[in-house]
């Protein structure tokens, strides 16, 4: 997260049971990580900017054998959790990801073409038949270790992806829906956010 005080309540909230929430503070001057250990999640701070980097220091953070990755604007529902992960838990799959479907207003035009494009290309150069390379993602910790994400940017989605391919993973999705984020967008809810996306994805890719 990065200055979602606003969308804290309602996502820790609704976490299902079992599920233990590890926020990762990357960088809020708003008042987040107090007010999400005063929800009970464990906060961790990972100072170095990047949508990576924040993932990186959670997976080693957790201690699950199985891990979930998600946003904390508020787009996201965690309830929406047990269904993703149900397929790695029952060894059916070894990673899942949330393909997203909006709900009015809550994917940018630009940001839903820039994702489609980079799809197709990860199709064209992998055989993966993803609809969607979207931040809800599930996968057991100890095999994500292994990959060796090298991202700490934006890149790091895909790269995850491309490496559990080239690793001969199965790899599957789940459709989940996807609301308008509380508060403003510091990603893809603007022209500049989803340039500098595509950019590091481009940077995965070659």
């Amino acid at each position: 997260m990065l200055d979602e005080a606003a969308a804290l309540p309602w996502v820790l909230d609704r976490m299902p049971p079992g599920y233990r929430p590890i926020v990762v503070d990357n960088g809020s001057t708003d008042g987040s990580g107090p007010i999400a250990e005063r929800l009970g999640a464990i906060v961790v701070s990972e100072p170095h900017r990047g949508f990576g980097a924040a993932c990186f220091a959670g997976l080693e953070a957790a201690e699950g054998e199985i891990v979930c990755f998600m946003d904390c604007d508020g787009s996201l529902d965690p309830r929406d959790l047990p269904r993703v992960a149900s397929p790695v838990l029952t060894g059916r799959s070894d990673m899942v990801l949330g393909a997203r479907r909006p709900d009015r207003g809550a994917w940018p035009f630009h940001a839903r073409l820039a994702n489609r494009a980079l799809s197709l290309e990860l199709r064209r150069r992998s055989g993966l038949a993803l609809s969607d390379l979207g931040p809800m993602r599930v996968a057991r910790r100890a095999e994500l270790l292994d990959l060796r994400i090298r991202d700490r940017r934006f890149g790091w989605p895909l790269e995850m992806v491309l490496r559990a391919a080239a690793a001969g993973w199965r790899i599957d999705e789940v459709h989940v829906p996807y609301r308008p984020r509380a508060g403003r967008s510091k990603v893809t809810g603007t022209a500049l956010g989803t340039a500098r996306t595509v950019r590091d994805m481009l940077a995965a890719l070659s």
